[in-house]
């Protein structure tokens, strides 16, 4: 049974959480992108909805959440098949930014991240493609963790972008972020007795300098990570700009053979920015991708030299709060591009990546992040609780 209890989550009744479990306690929301046995899945779209039938099977992530004792409290709402990073959409509404209520709540996980924000939930289970957790996690003021690609399982969910699509969740505080780590990242083990002096920290300077928070770097950064090293040149706007668009061309590709032929049989209705990324990616071709594959290869072995200077890399997550609500077409686009600019370095090489709050800026919530190498995830949770707890 099933009601619509906001503009962004719809309640489900039968699915309370097993007590005496590791997420017993705690309330789940989940993108309406994984599919729950009996319940619709939209993908954000009711041509989506209407042409797919109920799902019979249930995502795997799901499935282990409740079964270790995570209530499911509904499904969210997300940006059109998760493809923007604004929160917007014209079917179902905008998920309202408690915590700056005239900015955009960032997508494509923006119902996750709007339960979270206003307690509806602890958990809010999402996606990440180019930037769909971290996105939302800033705009919101909560943390976040995109996890490295494959790590966890995309089965029975719409997918976007497979060689990119992640699985990823937003919580108040790190702990509980934590707890439902010890869950889902089975594959990797929790780092025991280490301390922040074993870990070398690299600031991507050129954008913390172009970002509009940059004089609110948090205390912990300033008492550790600023002693150590400067990537001064290596994570510079050249070499973004040509990753952002090897990103973009390689995701394009993949999303219209994901669901260019359900988009021609049905011609379903999208919001015009969608609609017209969408036509962008029909005219992509087997050469463009083959050019942006050499180009990933080349990125790769570049951020893997990055990972020679340092352990870990300290980025904006964004280049500023979110923007208003008002802000007009143009002016978000041109934002997009500044933003996967710091997104596309995890995407483009299937890096985990965990955004912190770090207060705010112009009355909305800004924050940084930790990006590590592949299966790392575990260990930027613990660095970040070491980081926080030696300022508070």
């Amino acid at each position: 049974m099933t009601q619509q209890l906001s503009p962004y989550i719809l309640k489900v009744d039968d699915h309370t959480g097993l007590p005496n479990q590791p997420l017993s306690g705690l309330k789940l929301a989940v993108k309406d992108l994984f599919h729950i046995k009996g319940l619709p899945t939209s993908a954000g779209n009711p041509d989506w909805l209407r042409t797919h039938p109920i799902p019979q099977e249930t995502s795997p992530v799901v499935s282990k959440l409740l079964a270790n004792g995570a209530t499911l409290v509904g499904k969210t709402i997300t940006d059109e098949l998760a493809y923007s990073l604004n929160g917007q959409n014209i079917h179902y509404g905008t998920p309202v930014n408690m915590s700056a209520t005239t900015r955009l709540p960032g997508g494509s996980s923006s119902g996750s991240a709007a339960s979270v924000s206003d307690k509806s939930a602890d958990i809010g289970l999402g996606t990440d493609t180019g930037g769909s957790i971290r996105v939302p996690a800033s705009y919101n003021g909560l943390v976040g963790l995109r996890t490295t690609h494959g790590l966890v399982s995309t089965q029975h969910m719409v997918g976007l972008a497979p060689s990119f699509d992640t699985v990823g969740w937003m919580t108040r505080d790190l702990h509980t972020l934590s707890r439902v780590a010890d869950v889902l990242l089975t594959k990797t083990h929790k780092p025991q007795g280490i301390s922040l002096s074993d870990f070398q920290f690299g600031t991507a300077c050129e954008l913390v300098s172009q970002c509009e928070h940059s004089a609110s770097l948090p205390a912990w950064y300033k008492n550790v990570i600023n002693q150590q090293h400067a990537l001064q040149h290596s994570l510079g706007t050249e070499i973004l700009t040509s990753a952002s668009a090897t990103f973009k061309v390689l995701q394009g590709f993949e999303i219209w053979q994901t669901h260019g032929q359900w988009i021609l049989q049905h011609q379903p209705c999208f919001a015009p920015d969608i609609h017209a990324r969408l036509l962008w990616c029909k005219s992509l071709t087997e050469q463009d991708r083959q050019g942006a594959v050499q180009q990933r290869l080349i990125f790769e072995k570049h951020i893997a030299g990055v990972f020679t200077q340092c352990d870990i890399i300290f980025v904006p997550t964004t280049p500023g709060p979110a923007p208003l609500l008002t802000t007009l077409p143009g002016e978000l686009a041109t934002y997009r591009q500044n933003l996967m600019n710091m997104t596309c370095i995890a995407g483009l090489c299937g890096l985990p990546q965990l955004h912190i709050p770090a207060g705010v800026h112009q009355d909305a919530p800004v924050g940084f992040s930790l990006i590590g190498p592949k299966n790392s995830d575990k260990t930027l949770i613990e660095l970040a609780k070491m980081l926080t707890e030696k300022t508070i």
